[in-house]
């Protein structure tokens, strides 16, 4: 008996890349058992499921069979569902149903439906609802927890609920599912209602109210519902600690995190990924240092989702080098890894590096999905890279078979604005095949601020009234652009429509992490004695600035049509100069200030930040709403394109 098939089957299990699977494969091909159903199944499960960048290899090897069954049908629809392209996911269902052949069973429902959940598209939801009812699924347990499940991603609680009603008997999995939807969805009330009728609850059941509460924000309940539950296992602490970081809870988050190591429960993988992407969003870089030393100390660096989240972390926290190391020192990269790597350098303005760790990842047969193109196209935009950007955005279909997304497009619009072009900027957006969004609109509108075009500014904010009349960052940008021109009637016109809508100007903030606490500063908040602290430093910092650096304040966006002294004492008091002046007061000589703030930094402060690193000799990094800002000796990465 011809034992290599088998052979080649223990092989797989073990398989971690695409080449040793195509050698397994030509081994199939010389004994001939790559047409037989059973070993052409398991080829294509681990090339679309389990080997990182296999999939298009799982896709061509399917066409190419020639009665491919259930098994391969549902083996490919689930490896699009779990992939950057869930589309294809759906491609692939409507073939299968196009050959009476080859029915569709409850697991191809189970996997198409996740695929619609994911590419977040309702319409193909309720579609593939309706062909379950044909197919005779709707009193399927399983298949009805699934379209609970994707109505809840979806967005629409009313639906959930509706699926959830219909079921004769709904078992603890599916109330779990129902409850999550209503999370998911904003309804927390409703969440909770559903877990208090509950017939039967497991631990489950209070982890998913607990992570329901997390996610919403509403700590002070979580916190009662965790401290309530008998039995806290590895999962209730790890979301526990997740949430607590995402909302800004750090202290907290590791005091709980050196609880659950005293009382000799591990961490897994979702407490230290949800952790690590809580320091990645408010920049709380020391944090995340203590947690990569226990990563490395415990033994999880193995875990590519961790190191995934450390290369982001450290990405976002403003320190590249850290993310290349861990990068480097990767044994498995997945195309999330190479993605999280583009991502992080496109941030800092690093674009040629990107587009090289671009095609590194293309030369180890990785193939990038929507989101790598999403983050190579913000290289190019950040660093002017034109031709390059036009490049991979018009070969994205022919070449990487992705068809390009609001994403996608708005990074063009970005490339075209920031670069000056702005009709043709304009001129794409009234091209598009798909309907531009208010982001897309919006980022023109600040390319306009960028390039001082009043009449293009009140077109696209005409079309930005139509998509979000309420929002206040339209308004304030819009009442830039004509302070800046001088024009001040019409900033008059801006803010009196705003005060009639009641329309109120969201706070600019930034934040700083001093020992391991976060701080946070809002212009002209009610002072404290951390505020005082920072404003008496400020003084100091902007005499020294003039006397050494030559500085003068840029007013010209100051919304207000008063004297210059009242400007500059407008411009002196934004959030980012108040948590610089923290950090130099608080921070040891020779420390990196880190800051993050949640709206775009203004000119007047790049300005400042390039001076102090001057004057003062210290590095100072700034994350801003669309990227990073590093200053060292008077100089900024952006080279003051942004």
């Amino acid at each position: 008996m011809n034992n290599a098939p088998h052979h080649c089957l223990s092989l797989l299990t073990s398989c971690k890349t695409l080449k040793i699977l195509k050698q397994i494969h030509a081994s199939l091909v010389k004994t001939g058992h790559h047409s037989d159903p059973f070993f052409a199944g398991k080829l294509i499960l681990h090339s679309a499921v389990t080997v990182p960048g296999a999939l298009h290899y799982a896709r061509r090897f399917f066409l190419n069979f020639p009665i491919p069954d259930v098994f391969m049908y549902n083996t490919l629809i689930r490896g699009f569902s779990e992939s950057g392209i869930p589309q294809n996911s759906i491609f692939t269902f409507i073939d299968m149903c196009g050959k009476s052949l080859v029915p569709p069973d409850s697991f191809s429902f189970a996997f198409v439906l996740k695929a619609a959940a994911n590419h977040g598209s309702l319409r193909t939801g309720i579609q593939l609802h309706c062909q379950a009812l044909i197919h005779g699924f709707e009193t399927h347990l399983f298949v009805g927890t699934t379209l609970i499940s994707m109505y809840g991603e979806c967005g629409s609680v009313y639906f959930a609920k509706k699926v959830f009603d219909q079921m004769r008997e709904p078992n603890v999995v599916a109330w779990n599912a129902v409850i999550t939807a209503c999370f998911r969805c904003g309804d927390v009330k409703g969440a909770r209602k559903m877990f208090d009728m509950m017939p039967f609850k497991n631990s489950t059941s209070s982890n998913v109210i607990l992570a329901g509460y997390a996610k919403a924000g509403e700590m002070e309940i979580a916190r009662k519902v965790f401290w309530d539950m008998k039995v806290k296992d590895d999962v209730s602490w790890s979301t526990m600690i997740a949430g607590l970081a995402h909302n800004g809870f750090f202290d907290e988050a590791f005091a709980y995190f050196r609880e659950l190591r005293m009382i000799g429960l591990r961490p897994n993988e979702v407490s230290l990924t949800g952790v690590l992407s809580g320091c990645a969003q408010v920049g709380a870089s020391e944090f995340g240092k203590i947690l990569h030393g226990f990563i490395e100390k415990s033994g999880f660096n193995w875990i590519p989702t961790v190191n995934n989240a450390l290369v982001d972390m450290y990405a976002r926290c403003g320190n590249v080098g850290m993310a290349r190391l861990v990068f480097r020192s990767m044994l498995h990269k997945s195309v999330v890894s190479w993605t999280s790597m583009i991502e992080g350098l496109a941030m800092h303005g690093y674009a040629e590096e990107a587009i090289r760790v671009f095609h590194e990842m293309e030369g180890c047969g990785i193939r990038p999905d929507w989101i790598t193109l999403v983050s190579l196209l913000y290289a190019c935009s950040h660093a002017g890279l034109i031709e390059q950007g036009c490049n991979y955005f018009s070969t994205m279909k022919d070449v990487y078979d992705i068809e390009p997304t609001v994403e996608h497009y708005g990074c063009m619009v970005d490339l075209y604005g920031r670069a000056g072009y702005l009709q043709k900027a304009y001129d794409f957006v009234c091209q598009m095949p798909i309907t531009p969004n208010a982001i897309i609109w919006r980022t023109l509108l600040g390319a306009c601020g960028i390039h001082g075009n009043v009449e293009l500014a009140e077109q696209v904010k005409a079309r930005l009234f139509d998509l979000e009349p309420d929002d206040s960052s339209d308004n304030v940008l819009l009442s830039n652009i004509y302070a800046v021109a001088g024009k001040w009637k019409d900033v008059a016109t801006v803010r009196q429509s705003m005060t009639d809508q009641k329309i109120k100007k969201t706070p600019g903030w930034s934040m700083i992490e001093v020992d391991r606490t976060m701080y946070r500063f809002v212009a002209r908040e009610k002072t404290n004695k951390t505020t005082a602290e920072a404003y008496e430093k400020l003084k100091e910092i902007i005499k020294r600035l003039r006397l050494e650096g030559g500085y003068v304040p840029e007013v010209a966006s100051v919304l207000h049509d008063v004297d210059e002294e009242e400007k500059e004492d407008s411009v002196s008091k934004h959030s980012e100069k108040l948590a610089v002046a923290f950090g130099i007061s608080r921070l040891c000589k020779g420390r990196v200030i880190r800051i993050v703030k949640n709206l775009r930094i203004c000119r007047d402060c790049h300005t400042v930040m390039k001076l102090i690193s001057k004057v003062y000799g210290l590095k100072l990094v700034v994350r801003d709403r669309s990227r990073f800002h590093s200053f060292d000796d008077g100089a900024c990465s952006c080279k003051d394109y942004w």
